[in-house]
């Protein structure tokens, strides 16, 4: 058990970058982590870890020893998990990050299902639109809106994230309709704060021709529910994607606008770190999501008839 808890320790220690993130995650004192390494080190007679007052780094042994640690724990977990009454359950805590409006509406029913269905695992949900850095806190994955752009992450498409123009009908009744991208200049728009010069708008037509306008601002935000209630309530045009707005589409509450031309889609995507093997319970739950979402989602649905 010594060896064990010393090699689990070492394992965290890495993956948090601290040794009081791991002493929190392993729910022990920040001594007995820092024990527990240097008596693993001293037992093996090398250094695994570089230690200064601003970081920790691995040895090139530490390296080493590092990848074999955790395929051994990931090995022992496994067959731990196969002796047990059905070989087949999920055991073990699984913690998951994803994007605040995007978790509300389809990842809490699927984590539902998935627990429903897995009575031993343990998940923990952490819903923000923040960045969050998977191995300093901990997190088995996340799910991500967008494209990949760190390459020390691995990613499993789950889904296409569709971005379409809508407004009201009473906005619409008032100020008339664009029936192309041009016509916006005379509009009022609704526009998401977290991206770069949200009010340039890039459509392209059905030959694949760009059409970049301008859009005049009524109002910013940094959250799409913000956004999509000042739509509904018609004070402008938002850039809103599928899965927020579906059941407005499909109620009639809001339009989607200028068929024939489309905006770049982005991507669902589950990330997890390259290195890490990963536990049966998260691949499990990772293969739920991208079976429940697909390259159809059910959302998309609200476009059949809307375009």
């Amino acid at each position: 058990m010594g060896r064990f808890s010393e090699l689990e320790t070492f394992v965290r220690v890495v993956e948090s970058a601290s040794f009081s993130g791991a002493a929190e995650r392993l729910q022990v004192a920040k001594s007995v982590v820092s024990r527990r390494v240097t008596e693993l080190e001293e037992r093996l007679g090398v250094r695994l870890l570089n230690r200064t007052t601003r970081r920790l780094s691995l040895t090139e042994a530490g390296q080493q020893f590092y990848e074999r640690a955790v395929r051994l724990l990931i090995e022992m977990e496994e067959a731990e998990q196969a002796l047990t009454s059905e070989s087949s359950a999920l055991r073990g805590r699984l913690r998951v990050a994803a994007p605040l409006s995007f978790g509300v509406l389809h990842l809490g029913p699927a984590v539902d299902a998935f627990l429903a269905a897995h009575p031993e695992v343990e998940l923990d949900l952490d819903l923000n639109d923040r960045m969050v850095n998977l191995v300093e806190e901990g997190f088995d994955l996340a799910v991500r809106i967008g494209w990949l752009s760190d390459s020390s992450l691995v990613a499993r498409r789950l889904a296409p994230i569709r971005i379409v123009p809508c407004a009201s009908p009473a906005y619409l009744a008032q100020h008339g309709e664009p029936r192309t991208p041009a016509d916006l200049v005379a509009h009022q728009g609704l526009f998401y704060s977290n991206v770069p010069d949200g009010q340039a708008w890039q459509f392209l037509d059905g030959d694949g021709k760009a059409h970049s306008v301008r859009v005049p601002a009524r109002l910013r935000a940094n959250n799409g529910d913000v956004l999509l209630g000042a739509a509904l309530r018609g004070l402008g045009i938002v850039l809103t994607p599928t899965f927020l707005a579906w059941r407005a589409i499909e109620a009639g509450e809001l339009k989607v606008l200028l068929p024939g031309y489309t905006l770049p889609a982005a991507v669902a995507y589950a990330v997890f770190p390259s290195h890490r093997h990963l536990p049966a319970r998260v691949r499990t739950f990772i293969d739920a999501l991208a079976a429940r979402f697909g390259d159809e989602p059910y959302w998309d649905a609200c476009l059949r008839g809307a375009r």
